[in-house]
């Protein structure tokens, strides 16, 4: 862990990310990755240097996940990459563990739900003694046979400090290693996260990840007040992809770290690809998202804007793999045009050429133009 290099010196270190894309976009409806663009996924977060890929679910013997796994053990290895086991009962674990063993999983990471809703609902008993005394089984079957363990407290972000606290007190005497608190349902403001993760860095020993879900849009602020608060991991998703409103969206996170931290550990540049593949793979269309990395994010159609892009951008956008582009509809001046067509060997008369445009485009509903249709539609002018 690096430290920080500016923001107030705090954080006084910088996190290390998980990425939960082929994991937590099993629980997204209608998305299911394939072994090729885990590979790829895969790729390109370890080039862009997360630390964890997470990937696939055991519950018992015959995981539905098992290609995917293979896929991304044999692209970046098992050492950096996490898989999900279920947590129910005893011998389930047992089951389980057998089956991770048996894909060549080193890191697991235990669902555990720590709510008593949540702990009624999938344990069949809200007790906080026996979801204590299930994660310890669980730890120490995991650990005895040589796996790396994080445990989670699912729906921990609505689980009151008086049982959440014991509860990670009790795993990590158990032996694990890390701590992931699953804001399951986007339920807490900035400042009450710092709060609740404050209370389990102080935990001797304890070593603490956030994975927040976006619903409310405060996962990326979210995961910033956990590491503030002490938080070493942060758990992030490729474009935000993930159940419940999504997960907190891995270049937003990035670029934030970037411009609060100074943090500089990690290579930008993939970010764009990856956003674009993991959205094709999941097959979420062209839908408009938000952060860096989309095909909007860095597109004008003021001229200013893109003559002078340094007085409108947080980050260029070739430092996260993207491009700047114009796109218009109608609004075309000029100036816009004569930006369109430098350097592209198309000579009209501009102002001739602008309200020819504009008359074409209302007449053809407006279509989206970027800089090679209006460069075409020159090439159309001069042969009228």
């Amino acid at each position: 862990m690096a430290l920080a290099e500016h923001g107030g010196g705090i954080p006084k270190m910088l996190p290390h990310l998980s990425d939960a894309t082929l994991r937590d976009s099993a629980h997204m409806a209608g998305v299911e990755f394939g072994p090729r663009d885990a590979a790829v996924i895969a790729d390109l977060l370890v080039k862009t240097g997360i630390d964890l890929v997470e990937v696939g679910m055991v519950s018992g013997p015959g995981s539905k996940d098992a290609d995917l796994i293979d896929a991304v053990h044999e692209t970046v290895g098992p050492e950096r990459s996490m898989t999900l086991v279920v947590v129910r009962d005893r011998q389930q674990v047992a089951t389980a563990l057998d089956e991770a063993e048996r894909l060549g999983v080193r890191h697991v990471m235990y669902s555990i739900p720590t709510s008593e809703q949540h702990a009624k609902l999938k344990l069949g008993s809200p007790s906080a003694k026996f979801l204590e005394a299930l994660a310890r089984s669980a730890i120490g079957q995991a650990k005895d046979r040589g796996f790396h363990v994080t445990f989670s407290g699912e729906d921990g972000a609505r689980t009151p400090r008086e049982r959440l606290v014991p509860y990670v007190t009790a795993g990590f005497a158990a032996g694990a290693d890390r701590f992931r608190l699953a804001e399951t349902v986007a339920y807490l403001s900035p400042w009450q996260m710092e709060e609740v993760i404050a209370d389990l860095t102080a935990i001797d020993g304890s070593e603490i990840e956030i994975h927040s879900h976006n619903m409310l849009g405060m996962a990326v602020a979210n995961s910033l007040a956990a590491l503030r608060a002490g938080a070493k991991w942060i758990s992030v998703t490729v474009g935000g992809i993930g159940e419940r409103g999504g997960n907190a969206p891995l270049a937003e996170l990035l670029t934030s770290l970037r411009v609060i931290h100074g943090d500089t550990r990690f290579d930008l540049s993939h970010l764009t690809e990856l956003s674009r593949v993991a959205l094709r793979g999941a097959g979420l269309g062209e839908a408009f998202q938000s952060g860096p990395t989309t095909p909007h994010a860095f597109a004008y159609e003021l001229p200013g804007q893109l003559t002078h892009p340094e007085a409108y951008e947080t980050l260029p956008a070739e430092l996260v793999g993207n491009s700047r582009e114009l796109l218009v509809r109608t609004r075309l001046t000029p100036a816009l045009v004569k930006w369109a067509l430098a350097d592209s060997g198309v000579f009209v008369d501009v102002d001739l050429f602008t309200p020819w445009l504009v008359e074409r485009q209302e007449r053809e509903g407006r279509p989206l133009l970027d800089r090679d249709a209006i460069r075409k539609a020159a090439i159309d002018f001069q042969a009228a």
